[in-house]
C-alpha cells in the first residue's frame, strides 16, 4: 500500500470518527417518578416558589457548599434563583404554572438551557409527581456524546430530589 492510499484511508477513518457523534440523539429527556402522599397543590405550591424548592432542591444535598441566590417575586412565573456549586453555575426560573405542572427555564450558560418541569397528578393512594428534564443538545457532537451519560448522572438526582419533596410535602 502506497502513502496516498494511507493517507487517504486514514483522512476517511477520522472524518467518520469525527461524524459517528452526530448521529447520537440531539434530544435527551431524563425522567423520575414517585408516589408522594400529599395533595397536588402541595407539591406543586413548593415547586413553584423559590424558597419551597429550596425545601426538597436534591443538589443541596449533595454539593454543602452550594450557593443559591433567590430572585424574582416568591412564587409562581418568574420565581427562582442563581446557583453555584462544584458542578456549575446557572440559574433555574419558573417558566409556566398549570395545575397539574410547573416548568422551569434553567441556564446553564455554555452547558445549554435544558426545560424541566415537576408534574403533580392526583391517583388512588396520593400523587404521582413526574420530574422531567428535556434538553436539546444542537449539533455539537461533544454534547452529544455526554447525552449518553445524562441518564445516570440526572436520574440519581431527581429520584433524591423525589425523596426530599416526599419529606417536606406531608
Amino acid at each position: 500500500m502506497n502513502i496516498r492510499k494511507i493517507a487517504t484511508c486514514t483522512a476517511i477513518g477520522l472524518a467518520v470518527l469525527a461524524a459517528a457523534p452526530l448521529a447520537l440523539p440531539r434530544h435527551v429527556t431524563v425522567e423520575r417518578s414517585a408516589v408522594i402522599d400529599a395533595a397536588p397543590e402541595a407539591i406543586l405550591a413548593l415547586a413553584a416558589s423559590n424558597e419551597g424548592y429550596q425545601r426538597f432542591n436534591p443538589y443541596r444535598s449533595l454539593d454543602p457548599d452550594l450557593k443559591i441566590a433567590l430572585f424574582g417575586p416568591d412564587t409562581g412565573v418568574g420565581s427562582g434563583f442563581r446557583f453555584d456549586s462544584k458542578d456549575g453555575t446557572g440559574s433555574q426560573t419558573v417558566a409556566e404554572v398549570t395545575a397539574e405542572r410547573v416548568v422551569y427555564a434553567v441556564d446553564l450558560g455554555p452547558l445549554g438551557q435544558p426545560r424541566q418541569s415537576i408534574e403533580a397528578i392526583a391517583i388512588t393512594g396520593g400523587t404521582e409527581v413526574t420530574w422531567r428534564v428535556d434538553n436539546d443538545l444542537g449539533m455539537n457532537p461533544v454534547f452529544r456524546v455526554f447525552g449518553l451519560f445524562m441518564e445516570g448522572m440526572v436520574g440519581p438526582t431527581f429520584e433524591l430530589g423525589l425523596e426530599n419533596l416526599a419529606d417536606v410535602a406531608a
